[in-house]
């Protein structure tokens, strides 16, 4: 993929499993999903479907607030696991190239509070202030305005908190739980992907810019001279924000980059609490444990393997 023109399309095959297993049986849950890829200017859902064991007995689809497709579920058959596979085959294109110094001042791209009529204005409101998973202090906002030099280019300046993250955190999957706050992150100065989108959401917000959490798939690749192993690509989140002129662009502190063909888009809000893949409440169930499994496969690859059988599993 390396090289590819930014008009060229690259098609995946993408699977996203998920396990729940509970020590004592659930008698009834109740599900909200988010496992539905969104249309986006740089991404097209060819096929897609989402399949649970048990089956749910109430199952309704929707749009959210945010525009994102959902699914409700309701499972009445008492079970001591829960099996949610989503598959699918989507194109996604390079987003267009930005220059960063070419963007407008990072003050003129903020959110002053003031009454507007213009509709994508408006539409950015919701992220231009603390959601719950984003709250934060003074600390983090002293530190991240050390980006936002006066008169520097928005997406330049954003571009350095992002690289400033990268370079001043450690990528730890042990250090944090998904409710770890903003503020403890920063102390630590370690997390993972969730931690980093939401630290620099805190950061961006600070300072008046309108700025999503993006939650979706990474692409990844095996160790030199080693195989891919089945389930090893990643559920994965990073940042898109609101410039002026060039509509929403997305940057991933945890690589260090902007995205690319090989982020896949599933949802966006406010922060993980607005688009938790799989959420909800159940009865009965005990102590419980999660596996999850994610294959973002480039569609030739996809051809070339062994056929698998795709359905829920028992």
């Amino acid at each position: 993929m390396t090289g590819a023109p930014p008009s060229t399309p690259i098609r995946y095959d993408v699977r996203h499993r998920t396990d729940f297993l509970y020590s004592a049986p659930v008698s009834i849950s109740h599900h909200l999903l988010h496992l539905t890829p969104r249309s986006t200017p740089s991404q097209r859902t060819e096929s897609w479907r989402v399949a649970l064991t048990p089956a749910p007995a109430i199952r309704r689809g929707e749009v959210d607030f945010f525009g994102n497709p959902v699914e409700h579920l309701t499972i009445q058959d008492e079970h001591s696991r829960l099996v949610v596979q989503a598959r699918g085959t989507l194109s996604v294109t390079a987003p267009p190239a930005v220059d960063p110094s070419a963007t407008p001042t990072w003050e003129t791209a903020r959110l002053n509070g003031s009454a507007v009529t213009d509709p994508e204005v408006l539409s950015a409101q919701p992220f231009a202030y603390d959601s719950p998973m984003t709250r934060s202090s003074e600390a983090v906002w002293a530190w991240a305005r050390e980006s936002f030099a006066p008169g520097r280019p928005v997406l330049e300046a954003a571009l350095d908190l992002n690289h400033r993250i990268f370079t001043e955190f450690e990528y730890d999957p042990t250090a944090t739980t998904v409710s770890t706050p903003v503020g403890e992150v920063f102390r630590i100065r370690r997390g993972v992907c969730q931690d980093y989108a939401h630290l620099m959401l805190a950061g961006l917000r600070g300072v008046g810019i309108p700025a999503r959490y993006v939650s979706g798939y990474l692409l990844t690749y095996p160790p030199p001279g080693g195989e891919k192993l089945q389930g090893s690509d990643a559920s994965h989140a990073w940042v898109s924000i609101r410039v002026p002129g060039h509509g929403w662009v997305d940057l991933d502190p945890t690589n260090d980059k902007m995205t690319t063909t090989e982020h896949v888009t599933l949802a966006w809000g406010r922060d993980y609490g607005d688009v938790s893949p799989v959420k909800g409440a159940i009865v009965g169930g005990g102590e419980h444990e999660v596996k999850v499994a994610v294959d973002v496969v480039p569609f030739e690859a996809a051809l070339r393997a062994a056929p698998q059988d795709d359905g829920p599993q028992r």
